[in-house]
């Protein structure tokens, strides 16, 4: 086994040094932070010392076919034993990751495990930076040393307190027509079928359907077909009369739910003619509907082109569909607002929640901590 010590400024630039000369198959046995250099003991430079280490493979003995069988049932027994080694090495790997990991902050080892979380739960670098630096000083003026689990459960607590700034409410019924805006293949339709049984079952209000989306005739069918099995009355709107008129028809309705048309919103002529065809007025409440799948971009952009709308809270979408929920946080965040909703399934009306800070913390966050 051929055995090396390198220094390098970074870990990259060290990992780097030994693929060039052992190759890809070197395995890390030990680094860590040394001083180097100076004058008079001033001066030092930081500097990363990794310990490398390559065996060579041996040419493997040819076997016949009497005894194949035996050596593969061999290495699944030996693969079964090593279960446990492979979840320490899995472990080891991570943590080496996190050491390699370069940031202008320099976190300590367990807090770049933290970080890192953030990071691979797609939310923004500057926020998660925030949330950490947060959490470092108040652990340093409490002199506290941290384990992981703590580490989390306070990061944790960071984002439950900025979230109890937003709003959460959802329908409050403190306006009578409610506008859901998005673009296409969120599942906007569905959750508008939630929250009218929602508001009919729970709350026993009369509810009324309005679509707009005539661009697509499965959503109006698709509408139609809610309507009727929640014997919910509806009017499609081709144009501003026809919206008019529906509204004045359902004048004695508590609620009159209104599904907009679901169109490439990255064209800002979508979302003209969709001010053009609806009134945004005093008594309106809208929702903007996003799906949790779409990238963390994505989501941002179509928030920017709907910025010029009265949003009052978001929709979260196919919750269940992903593991990543940072996008959540970063638009919430960057933009003051809350979430009205977060789905979790097709079933009306089941999959419906109403979130709480918490429950969000509690996504991004993961089973990383003891709550």
């Amino acid at each position: 086994m051929k055995v090396k010590k390198y220094v390098a400024p970074t870990m990259p630039e060290a990992m780097n040094q030994i693929r060039k000369e052992l190759g890809a198959n070197a395995v890390i046995l030990n680094s860590k932070e040394i001083n180097q250099g100076g004058f008079l003991g001033f001066f030092k430079k930081r500097k990363i010392e990794v310990v490398a280490a390559l065996d060579p493979q041996p040419h493997a003995p040819k076997t016949t076919n009497a005894n194949k069988t035996i050596i593969e049932k061999q290495e699944v027994s030996k693969n079964n034993a090593n279960d446990n080694v492979l979840h320490e090495i899995k472990h080891l790997k991570k943590i080496i990751e996190q050491q390699s990991l370069q940031t202008k902050h320099n976190y300590k080892p367990d807090y770049k495990l933290v970080y890192q979380h953030l990071l691979d739960q797609e939310m923004e670098v500057d926020l998660a930076s925030q949330l950490i630096d947060d959490v470092v000083k108040q652990h340093e003026k409490k002199a506290i040393e941290a384990t992981p689990n703590q580490i989390f459960q306070d990061v944790k607590c960071q984002i439950t307190n900025k979230l109890h700034k937003l709003s959460f409410e959802g329908v409050t019924y403190a306006k009578k027509i409610v506008h859901f805006v998005g673009p296409t293949g969120v599942g906007k339709t569905t959750t508008i079928a939630k929250v009218a049984a929602k508001s009919m079952l729970n709350d026993q209000k009369k509810v009324a359907f309005i679509t707009a989306d005539t661009y697509r005739i499965a959503a109006i069918e698709q509408l139609k077909t809610y309507a009727r099995i929640l014997d919910v009355p509806i009017e499609v709107a081709y144009n501003i009369e026809d919206y008019k008129d529906a509204v004045n028809k359902f004048s004695d309705y508590d609620l009159i739910l209104v599904d907009t048309a679901g169109r490439n919103f990255r064209e800002k002529k979508y979302v003209d003619e969709l001010k053009r065809s609806i009134q945004f007025e005093a008594d309106i409440e809208t929702y903007l509907v996003l799906s949790l799948t779409a990238k963390p971009k994505d989501i941002n952009d179509i928030f920017n082109q709907f910025q010029h709308i009265p949003i009052k809270e978001l929709i979260f979408t196919k919750v269940d569909e992903t593991t990543q929920y940072g996008s959540m946080l970063n638009v919430m965040l960057n933009n003051n607002k809350g979430i009205a909703y977060l789905t979790n399934g097709q079933d009306v009306p089941d999959d419906l929640i109403q979130p709480t800070p918490e429950l969000i913390g509690s996504y991004l966050i993961g089973e990383n901590c003891d709550a």
